[in-house]
């Protein structure tokens, strides 16, 4: 096929394949993988399921008012300001909704690209540091691991944020292998770190710096700074950061008791929330060692290779202070950069997907050591054949835990809302898969297609891979590993379906819509993130029965911020009012309705809609209802 081994600035004792300069059929063959793979796990989840409750519609919903608005600047969502993030995802998903009207998927395309963008910088820096193989692998390796895939179920930027630190990885390490770097790799640089700026703020100028920093630190070369051009890189960064931050406080300013957008959005979201004293209070924090338990399991099934990747990691300050290849100096770099993320978070508040912006510099690692033992097979055998018994045995233990849950698992009644069948765990909610400890043996009866289907491809997947590196052949070993992924992340997928109408209330959305008539009110008692759903699904702003709070807390303190916020005595008014109120509320005998005529309408995912007036059901006392008498095909639209 046209491969040489190229010794330009690699180690003689790096068997690393490189294609060679007049062969393009590489390149074209590995981004032909790397589609087919984001393909077959991204794209064809884009349409499924619906949007949820939180996070997900709270950001859709201001992408949606922002091309309502014409607004570009100022991030409102249920007409409120929402001044706390960063705008470049939310530029994203207006551009999609101007694009592709606003959908379900035309939500998730953005982020879908985003990935895509991601495993083809992955895909080249891999190829830069370690040949062509090496990228192939480590754009692999990505595509296929559990954790990107997770979080990017619900729209986060985590992942863009991993494609900025990717990007500006590969303009660093072209620069190291310029004697005088050309402007257009420093200017590269600071371009990709002044839009991670704009997708997640400080954040995106202090993880680059910092894991550049370090590394020129410890390879005593602070001097290649200066080779940076530091004065026009400044510009070219502040030319695209700088602007929207200035418009932002022009059109946001202190008002009175109220300050402006720059004390809430640099002090408050950043450094007070780093230091755990945002106002209001933030999620909970994960406890550390599970954070950091978690970064490796975010690789899997790949994370048994790390320890053979990590050994490419020049360790001996004598190698750091001598003239390093040009895979040395990117195995050391990805080290550094995820040590600087994981790092970064470990004294501060953190969630579980802060470290997914990591998970790139892992995975070009392990895709330079899986190139590496393609290219070797035999000094590399034992260990490839050591990781995966390891794997096999993960997957043989987990298997027997799926099975005794296959077995105790029982077939729920027909048209039992899952809902009902969970065991409620409330204070765990505040963590991003904190419902998913709410299963039960009955709600595990609704799963079980998924969970065999898991069971089966993990056990096929892991048995092929060893088996195939007991025949040398590590190549095809690779490929069952990430067949594996591709069959268990549809599983996954699956049961996410299956599981959404307990994070979603699209279904009570399009039960109100069947009776909603301008004038009409949408009352959540409760977080407004419980049912952010209806604010978007239903494209009308709804009052919520809470003191401010959440997303909603500081934009509401805004003089020309419009009514969102209700009292007990308020929200009675409303009740007794000529217009049409629809309640939404995750209690079956909400207290807020007892001693209240009240219509029950809907109730779907362990959430219900009541109104304030007969809409032709039955009404019903405050003591409660049955919660199997509305079946999901009767709220179908």
């Amino acid at each position: 096929m046209g491969i040489s081994v190229s010794r330009q600035d690699v180690g003689e004792n790096e068997p690393y394949l490189v294609a060679s300069r007049g062969d393009s059929r590489l390149p074209y063959f590995s981004l032909s993988v790397v589609l087919v793979l984001w393909g077959a796990i991204y794209l064809a989840g884009i349409f499924t399921p619906a949007l949820l409750d939180d996070v997900d519609t709270v950001h859709a919903e201001a992408a949606r008012e922002m091309v309502l608005r014409h607004d570009w600047v100022t991030l409102y969502t249920d007409g409120i300001r929402y001044l706390e993030k960063a705008p470049f995802m939310y530029w994203g998903v207006a551009a999609s909704y101007e694009l592709f009207g606003v959908s379900e998927w035309s939500t998730r395309l953005p982020l879908m690209l985003g990935v895509l963008a991601l495993l083809l910088v992955t895909y080249a820096l891999g190829r830069f540091s370690y040949g062509e193989q090496g990228g192939l692998y480590a754009s692999v390796v990505l595509a296929t691991s559990l954790g990107p895939y997770i979080f990017t179920r619900f729209q986060i930027p985590d992942i863009i944020v991993g494609l900025w630190l990717a990007s500006s990885a590969y303009f660093f390490l072209l620069s190291l292998d310029q004697e005088k770097p050309s402007r257009w790799v420093c200017w590269g640089f600071a371009a990709t770190c002044a839009l991670n700026v704009l997708t997640k703020s400080l954040i995106g100028l202090v993880l680059p710096l910092a894991s550049v920093f370090l590394y020129l630190l410890v390879t005593r070369n602070l001097r290649h700074l200066l080779k940076m051009r530091p004065l026009s890189s400044t510009l070219v960064f502040l030319a695209i950061a700088a602007p929207w931050h200035i418009l932002a406080a022009l059109r946001n300013p202190s008002q009175g008791a109220v300050k402006g957008f720059l004390w809430f959005y640099f002090v408050n979201e950043q450094f007070m929330r780093y230091l755990g004293k945002r106002v209001p209070p933030g999620y909970d924090t994960v406890p550390l060692f599970i954070f950091w338990g978690l970064t490796i399991l975010w690789l899997a099934p790949w994370m048994i290779f790390l320890p053979q990747a990590l050994k490419q990691v020049p360790l001996r300050l004598s190698q750091w202070h001598s003239q390093l290849s040009r895979s040395q100096r990117a195995s050391l770099f990805f080290a550094i950069w995820a040590v600087v993320e994981v790092g970064f978070f470990t004294f501060s508040t953190r969630q579980e997907y802060y470290t997914i912006p990591a998970i790139p510099a892992l995975a070009l690692l392990i895709g330079g050591w899986l190139a590496k033992e393609a290219a070797s097979p035999e000094s590399e055998s034992k260990s490839g054949r050591i990781s995966s018994w390891v794997l096999f045995a993960i997957v043989a233990v987990g298997s027997i835990i799926g099975i005794a849950l296959l077995v105790s698992s029982k077939s729920p009644a027909a048209g039992a809302d899952l809902a009902d069948l969970l065991k409620k765990n409330p204070q765990d909610y505040d963590f991003s898969l904190g419902h998913f400890l709410d299963l039960t043996p009955e709600a595990l009866g609704l799963f079980r297609p998924q969970l065999i289907g898991a069971i089966a491809s993990l056990l096929i997947g892991a048995g092929l891979n060893l088996w195939l590196r007991y025949r040398r052949k590590p190549q095809y070993a690779n490929i069952a590993l990430a067949a594996m992924m591709v069959a268990l992340l549809t599983c996954v997928h699956a049961a996410f379906v299956t599981f959404s109408p307990v994070l979603s209330s699209k279904q009570l959305a399009l039960a109100i819509q069947k009776h909603y008539q301008p004038g009409d009110l949408i009352v959540v008692v409760g977080e407004y993130d419980q049912a952010s759903t209806l604010n978007f699904y239903l494209g009308t702003r709804v009052r919520v029965l809470h003191e401010p709070s959440g997303n909603l807390w500081y934009g509401v303190k805004f003089p020309d911020a419009p009514r969102v916020f209700e009292t007990s005595a308020s929200f009675a008014q409303l009740w007794a009012s000529p217009s049409t109120v629809f309640m939404w509320t995750d209690q079956d005998s909400p207290k807020e309705l007892a001693g209240l005529p009240h219509f029950f309408l809907a109730r779907s995912g362990g959430k219900s809609i009541f109104t304030n007036r007969d809409l032709g059901h039955q009404q019903l006392s405050h003591q409660g209802l049955d919660r199997h008498e509305v079946t999901h095909a009767e709220l179908a639209p």
